[in-house]
Order: C-alpha cells, then sequence, then structure tokens
C-alpha cells in the first residue's frame, strides 16, 4: 500500500487506517476475532490504527494494545481523548486536569509508553483551547506523545487552535479527523482548506455514511431490523433527507458499476482522491468486511467517474444536515439565542 505522509510529521502512514471503534462490547465481544482484523489489516500493508478511550469503557484500547504486542513499533498508533470516562464529570472534557490523567489510562490499556497521534476527540465549549495546547505540548516534550491532532473540529476553532500554538509556542496541531463521505461532503466548504492552508493531516472517518455507502439501506428494503431499527431516525427512508440519500444511493450503484467496482469500493477511493485527505478510516466489525474492504484498495476513481458523482451529489453538499457535524451550538440549543429574561427587561 502506497505510504502518504502525516501532515508534515515526516510520519508515513497508509491511506487507508483501521479504526478501531468496532472492537470490544459496542459491537464486536470476540476479541480473537478483532486481534485478526488487526494482524489482516497489517499484514495487508495497513499501518496506521485508529481508537479512542471511549470506545466500549476502554476496551478497544486494550483489545489493540494485546494484538500489538510484537508489532508495535512497525504500526502508528492513535487515540482520543475527551468523552466522559467514569462518574466524575471531571472524567472527560479538554482540561489539563483530565488530559494527564486520561492519558496514562490509554498508555497502561495500549500497553505502550507513547502514542503516536493524541487527538481532542470533539471540541470543549468549557476550556480555553491555551489550556489544551499546553497540557499536550508537555506530553510531547515528556516524550509519551510524538504528535498531536484534533477530531470534528469546525474551521474556526482549527484556526484559533493554530493562531494560539504560534502565539504561545505551543505544539501546533498536525492532523483533523473529520466525517466525510460522498453524501456528507461538509468539510470541503472550510474544513480542507483550512487543513490544507496548515498543512495538517486528515484522516476521514465514516467513508461509507453510517452503512448507506455499503448498498445495505436502499429503495425498497427492510429497515426494521438490526442497526436501522435501532437508530431508526439514521435510516428511515420516509424521512425526506433520508430519501435524498437513498435516491442519491441508486444513482451511485449505478456509477460503481461502469466503473466496474462495488459501492463500498467506490465510496472509500473518492474519499482518499481527495488531495487534502491522507487516510480515510474504515471500521470493520467482522474479518468478512475486512477482507471487502481490502480487496478495493488499488481501486482508482478517473476524472469522468469523479465528476459523475459530483453531479449525484456537488461539492460541500451534505443530503440530510442531521449528518452534519459542523453547526454552531447556537444553532440546536435556544438558551444560546436568548437573553436571559432578567437583562430583556434592562
Amino acid at each position: 500500500m502506497q505510504q502518504r505522509v502525516l501532515g508534515g510529521t515526516g510520519i508515513k502512514v497508509s491511506p487507508y487506517c483501521l479504526g478501531a471503534m468496532m472492537f470490544g462490547s459496542w459491537a464486536n465481544n470476540d476479541a480473537e476475532e478483532s486481534a485478526r482484523i488487526i494482524h489482516t489489516a497489517l499484514d495487508a500493508g495497513i499501518n496506521f490504527v485508529d481508537t479512542a478511550d471511549v470506545y466500549s469503557a476502554g476496551e478497544s484500547e486494550e483489545i489493540v494494545g494485546k494484538a500489538l504486542k510484537g508489532r508495535r513499533d512497525d504500526v502508528v498508533l492513535a487515540t482520543k481523548f475527551h468523552n466522559q470516562m467514569g462518574e466524575d464529570v471531571n472524567r472527560r472534557g479538554n482540561s489539563r486536569r483530565w488530559i494527564v490523567r486520561a492519558v496514562e489510562d490509554s498508555l497502561r490499556r495500549l500497553g505502550t509508553d507513547h502514542i503516536d497521534l493524541y487527538q481532542i476527540h470533539r471540541p470543549d465549549p468549557d476550556t480555553d483551547i491555551e489550556e489544551t495546547l499546553s497540557a499536550l505540548t508537555d506530553l510531547v516534550r515528556s516524550g509519551k506523545v510524538r504528535a498531536i491532532g484534533s477530531s470534528t473540529f469546525p474551521a474556526e476553532q482549527i484556526v484559533e487552535a493554530h493562531w494560539a500554538s504560534e502565539r504561545r509556542g505551543y505544539e501546533r496541531l498536525r492532523t483533523e479527523q473529520p466525517p466525510y463521505s460522498i453524501l456528507n461532503r461538509a468539510i470541503e466548504t472550510s474544513v480542507l482548506p483550512t487543513t490544507q492552508r496548515y498543512g495538517m493531516g486528515v484522516l476521514v472517518w465514516s467513508p461509507l455514511s453510517m452503512g448507506w455507502l455499503t448498498g445495505k439501506y436502499r429503495k425498497g428494503v427492510d429497515t426494521a431490523q438490526g442497526r436501522a431499527a435501532v437508530q431508526k431516525p439514521l435510516f428511515d427512508t420516509t424521512i425526506p433527507a433520508n430519501a435524498r440519500k437513498a435516491e442519491a444511493v441508486e444513482q451511485l450503484a449505478k456509477i460503481a458499476a461502469d466503473a466496474g467496482c462495488s459501492l463500498t469500493h467506490l465510496a472509500i477511493a473518492f474519499a482518499v482522491s481527495h488531495p487534502g485527505v491522507t487516510s480515510a478510516i474504515i471500521g470493520p466489525r467482522t474479518l468478512e468486511q475486512l477482507n471487502d474492504l481490502l480487496a478495493g484498495t488499488e481501486v482508482v476513481l478517473d476524472d469522468e467517474i469523479l465528476d459523475r458523482i459530483d453531479e449525484v451529489v456537488p461539492p460541500g453538499t451534505v443530503l440530510n444536515p442531521e449528518d452534519s457535524y459542523f453547526r454552531p451550538r447556537a444553532l440546536t440549543e435556544p438558551a444560546l439565542r436568548r437573553r436571559p429574561l432578567a437583562s430583556r427587561s434592562a
């Protein structure tokens, strides 16, 4: 697998990154199968593995750590912090207090003395970005972390972080991990231009759009069972936005057939074809799913196919606004749009 440079760090990574969210109680309880998935991916040329402390409450990190014994030096290992990891309200977020504890917990679970890429899983409106960058800088200088990154940050917060690093002499964000797929192209409007401007690596998550681009959820398919039943609003095609996605999938399936590949392979090849994208995170739950994904590593889309995809879903488009993770909080939290009653009467 041809390697790419990760955000100017000099670290070489594969264009496919193995995501470990499915390992553990959230999806696959068979730790041995998860280990086989990891070994198969490494044997196929993938050298980039991404997990997070919150995945199955730390179990994913433990599975990854055990599977990498004897192969750790051959892997670029990434993990993340931010989400709640216990009942205590301070066992989460982007504060120095939590970061210095979270990194030690992740190092222990991963069975390693360093993390190659330590990422802020989400922005934290309660914590000054300088507080976060200061703590992460100390981790880099101590040798516990090699590089730092963000995940699902809007463009303006990426810029703010870089400005803070420049002003204070902190380590700067080397990567961003945003959602990106044919059905959700929001990052093309401002995030990707920003990461390219700052020379950041980009590892995109959900390139299969929560399974829509596997072809599993299509017109006339029963969504009353399995994941679709549990997360019905995401897949219910009676919802107009989902109906638009279903129609796009039908058109994309035809494009994939003309390109001589499966819809799944078309979707992953699309994600890694953007010059601003370093790697696409694949998150197989089973070995069978991994083998199918690996079969598409040689698929390259020519300009004609990419132009046809653009006609179905224009650049920057999000077919279902609920899929966009870059909406300002004031759009979703009414309290942020309203003055307190006492202030209105003054």
